[in-house]
């Protein structure tokens, strides 16, 4: 007969940026995750009315079943706060799954512990060419990245740039400081339609450039698909899209080279190896949106290490207290150390981290129980 379950507790951590959620089983077992980043005071008032209702003292035998019951539930709000703050439960229930177990989540999706290949991810746009370079290549020297992703035009811009002549001018520049041996890779962020996209491709391709991801608005990826059917370097995306439905039309078309799911914005990592494996029967590469250092990350770095389709490296970001304050001190010790270029997934139960108690302590509490 098959095993079911019940959660007696889900507690949750929350401050603007990030909410940490606590599940306890009627055993006393628990397990720990996160629902998405930004605003997640709004997705913390979700995860409590429309989320926790449904799964405390709820019988249920997989994730899936579980899961699936709450979105018919919630019916009616198929969007993505629903979705930013499922993943709060999905995470914390394959945190308590791998503690029960006594395995990291990576060997329950059919990976092992282990090294990945970062990428260096900047956020940045307010920053000058030069001043990109010299930090991009410092990095190099200093943790053995071999691959760099910078930004160019402005972040859903209707095509214009963040200021006169930058993305012309960072494509170069970078690059040339750069050098041979390091993969670089710019990020458009919905900014151009497929016509100047085309032609910004061109250009990356004359600088070495490899991966152009988002060139243009997400929601329309027949504009894409024009840049991707156009140029032969990879057009990458799907990062902002967390409705199955959308993921399948998107595969099925090819719209990117690369598709580019946030296990976050998904609705959790159950969610997100369906679109993994919907990628990978259309023998598509899947490498995920992870652009901040809180649980998404650590999630991803597990996710990558057991997908046949893995790409060719973690996104991880290089920015730290100047643009991600809310990042610090959100982990007990450093969970993205990077050695020789890469990051280690460890064999410790769950997902081999723990939320730092000072920080916990700090955020607003919220408890509901059977």
């Amino acid at each position: 007969m098959k095993i079911r379950f019940k959660i007696k507790k889900l507690e949750t951590f929350t401050n603007t940026y990030v909410s940490a959620v606590k599940l306890t089983m009627f055993d006393d077992s628990t397990g720990w995750g996160q629902m998405s980043t930004y605003c997640s005071d709004i997705t913390c008032d979700i995860f409590h009315r429309q989320i926790a209702p449904h799964a405390i003292g709820v019988s249920f035998g997989s994730f899936d079943e579980l899961e699936e019951l709450i979105l018919r539930k919630e019916h009616k709000f198929p969007g993505s706060y629903l979705l930013r703050a499922l993943a709060g439960l999905d995470t914390a229930l394959w945190d308590w799954l791998g503690k029960i177990k006594g395995l990291p989540v990576v060997t329950l999706i059919g990976g092992n512990p282990g090294k990945i290949r970062a990428y260096g991810s900047s956020m940045k746009r307010d920053i000058t060419p030069q001043e990109e370079a010299r930090r991009l290549c410092n990095l190099r020297d200093k943790f053995g990245f071999t691959a760099f992703k910078f930004r160019i035009g402005s972040e859903c811009g209707n095509g214009k740039d963040e200021w006169e002549g930058r993305t012309e001018e960072i494509i170069k520049a970078v690059p040339k400081a750069l050098g041979t041996g390091v993969e670089k890779l710019v990020d458009a962020n919905s900014c151009y339609l497929h016509a100047d996209a085309i032609e910004i491709g061109k250009k990356l391709i004359d600088n070495d450039i490899c991966h152009f991801e988002e060139p243009c608005p997400y929601w329309l990826p027949e504009e894409t698909k024009k840049v991707t059917d156009s140029i032969p370097i990879d057009v990458t995306g799907g990062e902002q899209d967390c409705d199955l439905r959308i993921w399948q039309d998107l595969i099925n078309r090819k719209i990117t080279d690369i598709f580019q799911p946030d296990i976050m914005y998904m609705g959790g990592l159950t969610r997100c190896l369906k679109v993994a494996k919907m990628a990978n029967d259309s023998n598509m590469p899947c490498t995920p949106h992870a652009a901040n250092l809180s649980l998404v990350t650590i999630c991803t770095m597990h996710f990558l290490k057991a997908i046949p389709n893995a790409g060719k490296y973690l996104e991880l970001s290089i920015e730290g207290e100047d643009y991600y304050p809310w990042q610090i001190d959100l982990f007990d010790n450093d969970p993205f150390k990077v050695s020789d270029g890469e990051c280690t997934v460890p064999d410790s139960p769950g997902w081999g981290v723990q939320f730092n108690k000072k920080w916990l302590d700090k955020s607003h509490y919220r408890v509901f129980e059977d």
